[in-house]
């Protein structure tokens, strides 16, 4: 059974009736009436049967731990006597089989210790429903009479607060525009909750919501819900989280390719099961809302297993992520994080039931919009925006800045991660205190100096060898920081003297040169007024750039770090084969331009370095990209320009898919199977066939671009080339797309590369006649 199918939450309705009488509840004042048909309590058998079935599942998939929640109606009406008897039948099943993570929901307003008691014997965490403060709550949450059950609850949550913190799990707030978001946050957030979920009132596009709102300044508002909700996410983000808003978090979260903490956000399949009192299988209770019978699945646990489930048509249509959703859904540029929104809220009686987007769209629109805002002030977020730019398959100069901004925090990071870490008495090298002292008062001279990408290269490599269980510490750091703090300090204007360590006969500056210090194992380097001087050092061998009009970018054939590629690095080139590369940069940068447009001005922006490989004694073509070495690629000189371009091009596109990776989830880290890339015999774990089709995504568009050449011979040759490489991206898009294990906005990016290839304009090939 594919992931997506699988259940990790069922809902079991402990008791079908209630002692409020709320007019939002989707239970008891919507389209389904279900509850009518059922019995108002499980029965223990019913309750062990179900228990069986869910342990059967675990096993049966590996399951480690399944979430159960004690549901209703209102559960606290089965009384503390049979609650306890059903959470024995419940448990015994599972036990061996797995963890089980218990909670109740429940409105409140008859919890006292005798139910506490037995929840703390049974580890059962309780979330109760709030709706703020005495009003709000009063709007809608009360007893058939009338009465307020305000004070009832806020008395349930004073005893858990003062006697059971243990188990108070939180507060579940259904939102009502007509209440001020203020005093409802305040409320709430006064009863020191571990975490606050604000609940969509529960609508479909037969019976929309109501629109009119406080924060709307003409009282209408088509974005009323997200007005409301955008004061709250302002007023919890300027007093720095101080709880976990549900909502708020699964929207930060599914930007970064994260999961959702919500059903009602997020492209992940959906793994709730619903358990009624007579032991029925349901859908989602929020479907409730749409007609009655829709969360039927007319399986039960005595006949059917969870498994059996799975297949239901009503389920396997809210599996399907990406592909299951409407057309204006699956072009939107947020849907990595709404993912359609709740499944309920989509359906529409005119017949094209849920296939449509949900009638909150403008609201989580803008939501979702406002916080990405907010939280894209923080240079170590990645928006989404730049993600999705960067899948079209050449991103925008602006993107890729703010992805070397991201990059440059992370390069603070990993070195301040292994900096402190000097010898074995705790003190640190003196090279670091000095990156440190200059970092403070210029950090602008301070990135400077980090930025050739092999001194980040050398940090991590030294990081995963701190890392590494019973691994020694490694001796030194090549004198490296020293030389960072002497470039820092040059670009500072500032002084320092530091000894550092002779490597090879010389000291090497990153992206500046080497100084050959003959006959010494360390030497004494000072900065001076932005001057550098190394004491018995002979002539600099400079770092040489090639240059292609505007344009300019290091060779790099001295630094020590840079042999981190897939292929060896050549040793310093002779003035004859520099010429040479010069002269191919040159032509090759002036095609890129001309031919390949879209792609110049993010690779102008980020691509600081080259690193000449040594060219295989076959002759094929080398180039390769260091995953930790963000804005270099290393290439072996080809045999023409274009040659030179095509290879720029390719590897270009794993550095922008690295630096994505290291701040966004695209998919899931523990999935470790191998898949078919139609490029190569052996297969590939998942990153690798992603970074492979994104790379030949270029690679394919350099082609196909080619094949409108006015040479007649180099048209057909280019013709053969996109024959081969654009179906076998294609297929393995589709692979990466079928795989089941892409995050939300891994769905999103895979689903843009694949509508780039989609737009070209095709030439009459064999592989798409």
């Amino acid at each position: 059974m594919p992931p997506s199918t699988l259940f990790r939450q069922f809902v079991l309705k402990v008791h079908g009736r209630c002692d409020l009488a709320c007019d939002h509840c989707y239970v008891f004042e919507h389209a389904d009436q279900g509850w009518r048909r059922r019995p108002a309590e499980m029965t223990v058998a019913a309750m062990e049967r179900a228990a069986e079935r869910i342990a059967d599942h675990a096993r049966g998939h590996g399951l480690t731990r399944v979430g159960l929640i004690l549901h209703g109606g209102e559960p606290l009406l089965a009384g503390p006597r049979h609650l306890a008897a059903l959470i024995a039948a419940l448990r015994a099943p599972l036990r061996g089989a797995c963890d089980v993570d218990l909670r109740v929901h429940t409105n409140g307003v008859l919890l006292d210790k005798r139910y506490c008691d037995l929840f703390r014997a049974e580890n059962v965490k309780i979330g109760i429903s709030l709706d703020g403060d005495r009003a709000a709550n009063d709007r809608h949450r009360l007893y058939r009479d009338g009465r307020s059950s305000y004070d009832k609850v806020v008395r349930a949550i004073d005893l858990l607060r003062a006697d059971y913190p243990d188990l108070y799990s939180g507060l579940l707030c259904t939102i009502d525009i007509a209440n001020d978001p203020i005093a409802v946050y305040e409320a709430l957030a006064a009863h020191e909750p571990p975490a606050i979920d604000f609940l969509w009132p529960h609508h479909t596009w037969d019976r929309p919501p109501p629109r009119t709102s406080l924060t709307s300044s003409s009282g209408w508002s088509p974005t009323a819900y997200a007005d409301w909700l955008k004061v709250i996410a302002d007023r919890w983000l300027d007093d720095g989280r101080p709880v976990p808003v549900r909502i708020f978090d699964s929207i930060i979260s599914a930007s970064q390719g994260g999961p959702s903490f919500t059903e009602s956000l997020g492209l992940e399949a959906s793994d709730v099961l619903v358990i009624e009192t007579d032991g029925g299988y349901e859908q989602a209770d929020s479907l409730k809302t749409a007609f009655d019978g829709a969360p039927d699945t007319g399986m039960d646990v005595f006949r059917h297993s969870v498994d059996d489930v799975a297949k239901n048509a009503g389920i396997e249509a809210r599996q399907g992520g990406l592909a299951a959703l409407c057309g204006t859904c699956r072009d939107c540029p947020v849907v990595a994080t709404c993912g359609g929104g709740l499944f309920a809220h989509r359906y529409n009686g005119d017949g094209s039931g849920f296939a449509n987007p949900s009638v909150y769209c403008a609201d989580l629109f803008a939501l979702i919009k406002h916080v990405h805002e907010r939280i894209a002030r923080h240079q170590h977020v990645l928006p989404p925006a730049v993600v999705r730019a960067v899948a079209t398959g050449h991103g925008d100069r602006a993107s890729i800045a703010r992805l070397g901004a991201a990059q440059a925090i992370g390069r603070r990071a990993v070195i301040a991660a292994v900096g402190g870490r000097g010898p074995e008495d705790g003190s640190s090298s003196p090279g670091w205190e000095a990156v440190k002292r200059i970092g403070a008062a210029n950090p602008d001279a301070y990135d400077w100096a980090l930025s050739h990408p092999y001194v980040r290269a050398w940090a991590v490599q030294r990081l995963r060898a701190l890392g590494r269980p019973g691994a020694a510490e490694p001796e030194g750091d090549g004198g490296l920081l020293a030389t960072v703090a002497c470039l820092a300090a040059m670009r500072a204007f500032e002084s320092v003297t530091l000894t550092v360590p002779v490597r090879d006969g010389a000291v090497y500056f990153p992206g500046i040169g080497r100084y050959p210090v003959p006959g010494r194992r360390e030497t004494t380097v000072r900065v001076e007024a932005g001057i550098l001087e190394v004491d018995g050092a002979g002539p600099v061998e400079p770092v040489r750039r090639l240059t292609a009009g505007c344009f300019t970018v290091v060779l790099d054939d001295l630094d020590p770090f840079r042999d981190c590629h897939d292929h060896p690095a050549a040793p310093r080139l002779d003035a004859g084969t520099f010429a040479r590369w010069q002269s191919f940069f040159q032509d090759a940068w002036t095609l890129l331009e001309k031919e390949y447009a879209e792609y110049a001005p993010a690779i102008a922006e980020a691509l600081t370095t080259i690193v000449p490989l040594d060219p295989p004694a076959s002759g094929a073509s080398v180039s390769s990209a260091a995953r930790d070495a963000y804005g270099s690629v290393g290439i072996a000189l080809p045999e023409s320009p274009a040659k030179l371009c095509l290879l720029i091009l390719h590897e270009f596109q794993h550095v922008k898919l690295g630096a994505v990776l290291d701040f966004a989830d695209l998919y899931d880290k523990s999935d470790d199977r191998l898949y078919h890339a139609p490029w190569r015999s052996d297969p590939r774990p998942l990153e690798g066939l992603l970074q492979g089709t994104y790379a030949h995504v270029a690679v394919a568009d350099f082609w196909l671009r080619r094949t409108r050449s006015d040479d007649a011979a180099e048209a057909a040759e280019a013709a053969r080339h996109f024959a081969d490489w654009y179906p076998k991206t294609v297929t393995a898009a589709r692979t990466l797309q079928d795989s089941g294990a892409l995050t939300g906005l891994g769905e999103q990016f895979v689903a843009t590369m694949r509508r780039t290839l989609e737009s070209w304009d095709l030439p009459p090939t064999p592989a798409n006649r």
